[in-house]
């Protein structure tokens, strides 16, 4: 079995990078969403993170409805054409989140492990 390292968690789902034998694999990184798994590549995760501003917009009708944290009528497309999920206002934080978590570690390690070493 292959193991992982872990980029960023939190309640609703997970990020890593997967390793095979002593190498991590940073060209993507398996995102777990729920139920759902996506590989996504750092490129198609900031277009995740698009898609993820663009639901919020399209759904700010629901500000007063009490039902809007728990109600799943949200539509959040995702980089995968063929793929969108049902999420409520709570899921869709908490996606929002996770992807964000992801990118600004990814990026801090970049930095910390990359142009920011001297």
């Amino acid at each position: 079995m292959q193991d992982i390292k872990q980029i960023y968690y939190n309640d609703s789902g997970t990020s890593f990078y997967w390793r095979k034998e002593n190498d991590i694999l940073i060209d993507k990184v398996q995102l777990i969403f729920r139920e759902t798994g996506f590989y996504f590549s750092q490129h198609e995760l900031q277009q995740f993170r698009s898609c993820i501003e663009e639901s919020y917009k399209l759904n700010n009708c629901c500000e007063d409805c009490e039902l809007k944290n728990n109600c799943r009528k949200f539509l959040l497309k995702t980089p995968c054409s063929q793929i969108d999920l049902a999420v409520s206002m709570k899921e869709l934080t908490a996606v929002k989140d996770l992807v964000e978590g992801t990118l600004f570690k990814i990026n801090l390690d970049a930095y910390l492990f990359g142009e920011g070493m001297n």
